[in-house]
Order: C-alpha cells, then structure tokens, then sequence
C-alpha cells in the first residue's frame, strides 16, 4: 500500500503533450567580464537557435552581441550555429558569456 503523500511520476507525463515543441531547457549564462559575476537563467525552447539565445543575453547584460563569445564552464568555446538543445547536451546548463576584447 503506498503511504498518501506519494505522488506518481507518471501522472503528470500522461498529460503533457510530448511534441517537440514544448521541451525547454535550462541555461545560466554568467558574464565573466564582471567581478562581481552577475548571471542570469533562460528558459528556452530546445529547438531555439543558440545565436539567438547569445544575442538576448549579451543585451540583457549590455553587452554586444557581434563582439561576445559563450564559452562553457571548461573553458571550451561554443560554435553558436546550433540549437539551445544541443547545446545543453554537450556542455550542460551552466556557460559563460564573454566580451571578445577579453578573449586570448
């Protein structure tokens, strides 16, 4: 007998809907050019394009777009010519935003 607080997992699955439309993901992005290293979080659809995502950060911490790179946390720079998915499978949901004048 299950006690009354368990909730099943299944439950709520059953009425999502399970296009790929509505899968979103998670990713901080933290500016790295500040010492105070201010970050923000974005919910985005998984199959939004990641130079889209690029672009609406760099503005939300005024900075220029044409002139920021995202690197992840390793240090690894990230091609933005992919979706915010693919993305966050291949380097996680924590990345750093950084002004190209900082860069090298």
């Amino acid at each position: 007998e299950r006690p009354r607080h368990h909730v099943s997992l299944w439950a709520p699955v059953s009425k999502l809907s399970m296009s790929a439309d509505c899968a979103k993901v998670t990713i901080k992005i933290t500016l790295t050019s500040d010492p105070k290293l201010p970050f923000k979080v974005f919910k985005v659809p998984e199959t939004a394009p990641f130079t889209a995502l690029i672009k609406y950060a760099a503005e939300e911490f005024k900075q220029n777009a044409a002139t920021s790179a995202v690197i992840s946390n390793d240090g690894v720079g990230i091609n933005p010519a992919q979706t915010a998915g693919e993305v966050f499978l291949k380097y996680g949901g924590d990345l750093r935003l950084i002004p190209r004048d900082r860069v090298g």
